[in-house]
């Protein structure tokens, strides 16, 4: 499997914004579900969101879901994760990656990446005044 490519990350205020990328040179991502995850240092990493292939369904974890936003763009083969209202807690280095499956569970988001997925370098997010 080729790599994703995430960018976009940097030190930014409480209350500010980023938008995160995630780009492939190498294959379309048009046809694939793309999901974005999170480690933040100390924990396990977690999804955070999903976005379907072509009919661009949204899914969320409960407790992001007013402050982030996924989008995709396929003409310039790319996937979008806006984070507003950046809070200290979104510390974390933030992944995208192909995803075999999005669901809900209850608040909770599921995405699940193929066995022994080739995570990329991710995009480091620091919030912090």
């Amino acid at each position: 499997q080729v790599q994703l490519v995430e960018s976009g990350g940097g030190l930014v205020q409480p209350g500010g914004s980023l938008r995160l990328s995630c780009a492939a040179s190498e294959f379309t991502l048009e046809p694939y579900m793309i999901g974005w995850f999170r480690q933040a240092p100390g924990k396990e990493r977690e999804g955070v969101s999903c976005i379907s292939s072509r009919a661009g369904i949204t899914y969320y974890e409960g407790s992001v879901k007013d402050r982030f936003a996924i989008s995709r763009d396929n003409a310039k083969n790319a996937v979008y994760l806006e984070i507003h209202n950046l809070k200290s807690e979104d510390t974390a280095v933030y992944y995208c990656a192909r995803a075999m499956e999005c669901r809900t569970r209850g608040t909770h988001i599921v995405i699940e990446t193929a066995p022994h997925y080739p995570w990329g370098q991710g995009t480091q997010v620091i919030v912090s005044s």
